[in-house]
């Protein structure tokens, strides 16, 4: 199972689509050096039209549809080098989505580019399953996102087939014993190397800096002086990356959901074990709390025993899922985790708990289906490949079965639900075929204009925590802090007016709020 360490709102989007039916019936990156000119791409025209249905590889489904006012989403491909270290030796098409401002034109800004996360998520799906919620700004800007190199349209990095899929997210990812241990590293040996046989020409020219550079040519080819931007969860870290190698061409921007950049992959893992440690005890506590009985369990322990009871079970005896795939221990425990991503999904899990302990996997399942990007006729996107491509090209560490072991025991300290998975986890990367860049991304932005980074106290997948470390790697003068005390993954798109008064009146009217502003 790979190490999905930030999942985007994509994920969420899809999760809401599948669950309803049933429900309703139940780096220190290169440094600031000279980069390479835009091989004379920056002066390429785009040519907008209406948007055709999402591919498989971006989650299928139906063309956007025209928002409630009128506006209407148009395509458009942009061309970007396959390699930038030397720009004019070919291009890859990069997928990007908009919908026009819908103020009068003598308000208008410009753009604003949107990354939701993963790495992975598509951008083109995702900003219409969600651009109600950033009305307010659609007053002064265009939305616009995109599907970054290796994700979706742009360049979408192929490995297993849906078949194939299906069999690798049933696997046993938590091994036990040398048998299941040999298991699980032939299984990951055997989708990457599917990757480097389907996509080994694209797999060495996924890194964030890459992506980060396709964003300037953007601003560029979009008209726009300055990058407006906000970056949700993994977005975060591409935004970073883009301020750090283009300082003085940063905009008014925005972070949501923020990516610790001091981390190496084992503490990024082992915070998100705490963070969905924490998640699943306020779940556990908001549910055991109501008047009613909570149909999971008692007491907050109460619930999390007898979830450690149906994972250890359903390792020795998966339950029917969604037919005929049957539950598994690592089906139930990535459903039970994507559950925990937005508490407007707590009530989704709980109905998943309750399942399966009368022995029907299918809401848990699907909860899993969501975050491994597969869609009810069986097809996957291709978030997963994505999201294990531009980590492994990204982080410089690989780890052995040996460093696993040595860190269990500060793992399942962390969580009993969530600790073995994520420590595990961290063998996605071995045998991968392109070397890590760095420990850690580089986002020092001396310079550039005030990045507002907005961290949520209840984030199960980018601990509150690392708001404050990114403020600090900006530098002096350009993060500025804002707290929300809340649950899920992000804090704009949880309603909060705070929050979102706080970040409209930055991005509409170039307010900066005081640092440390707090939301409740």
């Amino acid at each position: 199972m790979p190490n999905r360490h930030r999942i985007s709102a994509t994920a969420l989007a899809a999760a809401a689509v599948l669950l309803s039916p049933l429900l309703t019936g139940c780096a220190n990156g290169p440094s600031t050096r000279a980069l390479p000119v835009n091989g004379g791409l920056s002066s390429q025209k785009l040519s907008w039209r209406d948007c055709p249905p999402p591919a498989a590889s971006e989650g299928g489904g139906s063309a956007p549809s025209p928002l409630p006012d009128g506006g209407r989403w148009q395509c458009a491909t942009m061309k970007a080098p396959l390699n930038w270290d030397n720009p004019r030796s070919g291009t890859i098409d990069i997928a990007l989505i908009r919908v026009k401002a819908s103020g009068p034109p003598s308000r208008r800004i410009g753009s604003l580019v949107f990354n939701f996360g993963g790495p992975g998520g598509s951008g083109v799906t995702t900003l219409p399953a969600f651009a109600q919620d950033y009305g307010a700004l659609r007053a002064r800007y265009d939305l616009v996102s995109f599907d970054p190199r290796g994700v979706g349209r742009s360049a979408g990095v192929k490995c297993e087939d849906d078949q194939q899929l299906d069999v690798y997210f049933q696997q046993d990812a938590i091994p036990d014993n040398a048998a299941e241990l040999r298991a699980y590293l032939n299984n990951t040996k055997q989708f990457n190397n599917a990757c480097t046989q389907r996509s080994g020409t694209v797999l060495p020219h996924v890194r964030t800096t890459n992506a980060a550079r396709d964003m300037d040519l953007m601003r560029e080819v979009l008209g726009d002086a300055k990058l407006n931007y906000f970056g949700i969860s993994y977005g975060t870290e591409l935004g970073a990356v883009y301020a750090h190698l283009f300082p003085k061409n940063v905009g008014r921007t925005v972070f949501d959901a923020v990516v610790d950049p001091t981390l190496s992959p084992e503490q990024s893992a082992l915070g998100q074990a705490r963070g969905f440690q924490l998640a699943l005890d306020n779940y556990a506590r908001d549910c055991t709390s109501k008047s009613t009985a909570c149909p999971v369990g008692t007491t907050p322990q109460d619930v999390e025993n007898r979830i450690v009871k149906l994972l250890r079970d359903l390792e020795n005896k998966p339950i029917p899922g969604i037919f005929p795939r049957r539950l598994t221990q690592t089906a139930a425990t990535s459903g039970i985790a994507q559950a925990l991503y937005s508490k407007q999904f707590w009530g989704y899990l709980t109905a998943g708990l309750q399942q399966a302990y009368t022995g029907d996997g299918r809401v848990l399942m699907l909860l899993s289906d969501s975050m491994n990007g597969r869609n009810e006729n069986g097809q996957y996107s291709n978030l997963v490949p994505a999201n294990v491509s531009v980590n492994c090209a990204d982080e410089k560490p690989r780890y052995t079965p040996t460093d696993v072991k040595a860190k269990l025991p500060q793992f399942r300290s962390a969580s009993r639900v969530f600790g073995d998975f994520l420590a595990w986890g961290m063998l996605s990367c071995t045998n991968w075929p392109v070397r890590g860049a760095a420990d850690h991304p580089n986002v020092s932005a001396t310079g550039a204009a005030p990045i507002l980074v907005v961290g949520n106290t209840g984030d199960p997948a980018t601990p509150y925590e690392g708001t404050k470390k990114m403020v600090q790697q900006l530098g002096k003068g350009v993060g500025v802090e804002l707290t929300y005390k809340g649950q899920g993954h992000g804090a704009y798109d949880s309603g909060n007016t705070c929050v979102q008064s706080t970040v409209n009146g930055y991005l509409l009217n170039g307010k900066v709020p005081s640092a440390g502003t707090v939301c409740s």
